[in-house]
């Protein structure tokens, strides 16, 4: 077998039902298999996956870890590469797999790669600015990254998080890779925390333009302060990374972003309502990214008392487990 394709599934609705029709319409050469792992789907999920001939593993809800559920995935298959989606991300056209695996033999050394996230046509406007201006920063074309200058890569955060960057709503790594380094077991971020490591071990990673999957959200306001909040304490964990030294810096920054935001708006054709709505939109998100990225990125800091009571008015992963 020449690809495993690996999706964790949990109440995933019709989208699921998309992306695996688009995963079983595929037009390559390499022969593949799939192989989804719910943790306790109590919609039409489970109907979905026995309408395509997927190998069906079903856990216990409080059985799933981001990384241990993938390794479970894995060690199901024998695929000579892994493949990881996520349910809610749909290839774009029959010739993402092609392209995936024919990029992943461009150099022996690569050991990973990640695909092209595409924002679906209605995503909201600021994360279809900002997730078009990410994947083109990696290139238009089939990119190799490795540590090219070792001094760089100790100094530089910005070039650390562009070679650690990896994302497992599309991505590819080699069996042969996977076996002797298995995913971290960890609540987040467990396919970046995987990417340093191998971009530190000496061995490459290769983005592709063209394995393209539609994958972006509209989360509802209200959910972004406990999103944010653990998303910054994943980085923290990951990069040492703290979104601001202090909340006066916190303020200008977060009132800097807000004016970049407003700056944009006026830039595209846009009626003076969509324009106060999309600019309140900036101002709360803005307002739950930089005060929840604030506390996550100081947890480390706190008192083990403040740290439960923040993960239990904040944290959302925390919320999800006891879920």
């Amino acid at each position: 077998m020449d690809v495993t394709i690996v999706i964790p599934t949990k109440n995933a609705g019709q989208i699921l039902d998309g992306c695996l029709h688009a995963v079983f319409h595929q037009l390559t050469e390499y022969s593949f298999e799939v192989v989804c792992v719910d943790s306790g789907s109590s919609d039409e999920t489970l109907k979905i996956i026995k309408k395509y001939p997927c190998d069906l593993l079903e856990i216990r809800s409080e059985e799933f870890g981001h990384g241990k559920t993938r390794n479970l995935g894995a060690s199901r298959g024998s695929g000579e590469y892994i493949v990881f989606l996520t349910q809610d991300a749909v290839p774009v056209n029959e010739h993402w797999l092609q392209e995936f695996i024919d990029a992943m033999k461009i150099d022996e050394e690569v050991v990973a790669g990640f695909g092209k996230h595409c924002p679906y046509p209605d995503c909201n406007l600021f994360d279809k600015r900002d997730l078009t201006a990410h994947f083109k920063n990696f290139g238009e074309i089939n990119t190799i990254y490795a540590i090219d200058d070792q001094e760089r890569y100790e100094k530089d955060e910005n070039y650390r998080h562009m070679l650690a960057f990896f994302s497992d709503n599309n991505s590819c790594i080699k069996r042969e890779i996977w076996t002797i380094y298995p995913y971290p077991d960890v609540d987040f971020a467990e396919d970046q925390i995987w990417a340093r490591k191998m971009i530190e071990l000496g061995y490459k990673k290769v983005y592709c333009p063209e394995a393209m999957v539609y994958h972006s959200h509209n989360y509802p306001l209200k959910t972004y302060l406990k999103r944010y909040y653990d998303e910054y304490k994943g980085l923290y964990n990951l990069h040492k990374y703290i979104i601001a030294p202090s909340r006066k810096v916190l303020l200008k920054m977060y009132l800097a972003n807000v004016k970049s935001d407003f700056q944009y708006l006026k830039s595209i054709s846009l009626s003076g309502y969509m324009t106060c709505y999309w600019f309140y939109y900036s101002l709360i998100r803005n307002l739950y990214r930089y005060y929840g990225g604030y506390l996550g990125g100081h947890y480390h800091e706190y008192s083990e008392e403040k740290k439960k009571q923040l993960d239990k008015k904040y944290s959302q992963q925390l919320m999800q487990r006891k879920a």
